[in-house]
């Protein structure tokens, strides 16, 4: 893994900054990073979860841009199948006990070198992601051990437009943010 300097959420030190130019790849875990961790079913068994909706157009701007995106989560839903198709994620890996194995998969079809490449996640099953990849990013409140590990860590909470933030800082770094 490449060591990147640490960023503390809220911090805006550009000194302190991963190299966010150097992502090509960039993958998500669902629950507790795209939604708020919360999982509600309703009484006839249906799941529901919430989903940002700047973090869905922030997927497109990334993916217009050619960075590739998926979707790496231990839970299956189709919520989640339903979203991807939505937003037009072609990687997307559901049911998972092993995320190491989903990325390196996601890695091989798109090109894109391990060390070119970042996970977002907030939970201990991601922590072994953050062994094979160029950047590992957690959530703020995700479990003490991958804040330790992260090399760089959100300002937002996961469900409330963590893609949004990553893809400004990705895009501006590779000087292909859209906006003046």
């Amino acid at each position: 893994m490449t060591v990147l300097h640490k960023h503390s959420p809220g911090a805006t030190d550009p000194v302190n900054m991963p190299d966010f130019s150097r992502i090509d790849a960039i993958s998500f875990d669902v629950d507790g990073v795209l939604t708020d961790g919360r999982i509600t079913y309703t009484d006839a068994g249906h799941e529901i979860k919430s989903f940002h909706v700047q973090d869905g157009a922030a997927f497109k701007q990334l993916m217009r841009a050619g960075i590739h995106v998926a979707l790496i989560t231990g839970r299956s839903s189709s919520t989640v199948t339903r979203r991807a198709v939505e937003l037009g994620i072609d990687y997307v890996y559901q049911g998972t006990s092993e995320k190491v194995a989903a990325f390196r998969e996601f890695l091989a079809g798109s090109g894109v070198p391990a060390e070119r490449a970042a996970h977002v996640g907030d939970d201990l099953a991601d922590l072994d992601v953050f062994g094979h990849c160029g950047l590992g990013i957690a959530v703020p409140n995700a479990h003490p051990e991958l804040l330790r590990r992260a090399g760089y860590v959100t300002t937002l909470e996961g469900g409330r437009g963590v893609v949004r933030e990553l893809a400004e800082l990705i895009l501006r770094a590779k000087d292909a943010w859209p906006y003046p």
